[in-house]
């Protein structure tokens, strides 16, 4: 094998140790986001997992459920927005900036 190609798998090697370790501490990474000016907060992590909810009183009206259930969706999708980009932020500085499909 020549210099240049095992250079090369080394290199392969260890940026695949780092992606796999990144992806273990992707699990313990949280965010969080609010909506309806705070009425409703929620935590998520890593694994796509919601950790919190909290729904304040004033955003519960039996009148509009839908209100309710948009500021729910909206917070949630807002949290992991969040936590997929840090975590795609990390993933960029392994991979140089390349975009490997399938990783996150």
């Amino acid at each position: 094998m020549s210099k240049g190609l095992a250079s090369i798998m080394k290199q392969a090697q260890m940026i695949q140790q780092k992606m796999s370790k990144l992806q273990e501490e992707a699990t313990l990474k949280t965010a969080e986001a609010t909506a309806g000016g705070g009425a409703v907060a929620v935590t998520v992590n890593g694994k796509n997992e919601i950790l919190s909810l909290t729904i304040k009183k004033e955003a519960v009206d039996p009148n509009d459920v839908e209100m309710l259930q948009d500021l729910v969706i909206a917070a949630v999708n807002e949290a992991l927005k969040k936590v997929h980009a840090e975590i795609s932020e990390e993933m960029s500085k392994i991979t140089g900036g390349m975009s490997i499909p399938g990783l996150f």
